[in-house]
């Protein structure tokens, strides 16, 4: 897949899948020849119309980078993409009440349009999987059932999913070596049992990988268990937060940390050293911070 992009995309279909879960396929001339990673849980920024505008600027492109600078933050939120087809890329958004994206969501119509670029994926499995587990809480569904889809047939997968409600659980893809389990609880509206899930599940022998996505800080204690307790390398495990509860107060409450402080934080990422050995510091101080 070479060099980054980004256009317009043209909402083209909407279906509800469950109260809380929305399809929305996007269409139109910019998604042309729109490649794929081939991965399951590939992301893309999305940018939203901000104050009536029919349609959002987009930022500049230098080369193979998309300077996300020169257009207002308030508008990029990131989603994992459910689908491609041929100049059509589907998102499942989850709808809920608050929130830039889905209030748009929650109101889109065949014609509104937003920015995306081109996507880049994160699921890196080892060579040679034979098992993998794969955990996630509503926001990381649509990646998880997309991960299934692509899931070679003889890699036995576990997939566990953590909804609110009965009535949000969906439709899951066939596989020949599919265990679904379906958890109640977290969301926002309970206390996430992710963590609880993960340090739970057996890990069989051969060649495995975990990967979960949930709410930021309810995949902590997943990320050390995985990483400290059973000591597994980065290649055999992702660890993805999709979202954070009520993220405006913690973002308020980030920007209210001293100015020495937050320079700590992001200096911790300017350095050569392992990006998980990193991630485990930069979590570790985010909860001393009480963040």
């Amino acid at each position: 897949m070479s060099g980054m992009r980004v256009m317009h995309a043209e909402v083209v279909a909407v279906e509800d899948l469950s109260p809380v879960l929305r399809r929305i396929v996007f269409g139109g001339p910019g998604l042309a020849g729109y490649p794929t990673s081939g991965v399951g849980d590939e992301y893309v920024r999305v940018l939203f119309p901000l104050g009536g505008e029919e349609r959002p600027p987009l930022p500049e492109v230098d080369g193979d980078d998309i300077d996300y600078s020169t257009v207002d933050g308030d508008r990029l939120r990131t989603y994992t993409v459910r689908g491609v087809g041929e100049g059509t890329v589907t998102i499942d958004f989850v709808v809920h009440d608050g929130g830039l994206a889905a209030g748009w969501a929650r109101a889109a119509t065949v014609g509104d349009v937003v920015g995306i670029n081109t996507p880049k994926p994160l699921y890196d499995p080892p060579a040679g999987l034979e098992w993998q587990v794969l955990a996630a809480d509503n926001a990381g569904l649509p990646a998880a059932l997309r991960i299934v889809e692509l899931t070679p047939p003889h890699v036995a997968t576990r997939l566990v999913l953590e909804v609110a409600d009965e009535a949000h659980k969906v439709d899951v893809p066939e596989h020949p070596k599919l265990e679904t389990t379906w958890v109640l609880g977290g969301n926002g509206h309970a206390p996430s049992c992710l963590d609880e899930v993960v340090r739970g599940l057996p890990r069989p022998d051969g060649t495995g990988y975990v990967w979960v996505a949930g709410e930021t800080r309810a995949l902590r204690g997943a990320r050390k268990h995985l990483r400290r307790e059973l000591g597994l390398p980065a290649t055999a495990y992702k660890a993805l937060g999709y979202w954070t509860v009520d993220a405006e107060r913690w973002r308020e409450r980030y920007a209210a940390l001293d100015d020495a402080t937050r320079e700590e934080l992001q200096a911790m990422w300017a350095t050569d050293e392992d990006p998980e050995a990193v991630a485990d510091a930069y979590e570790d101080r985010l909860t001393a911070l009480g963040l």
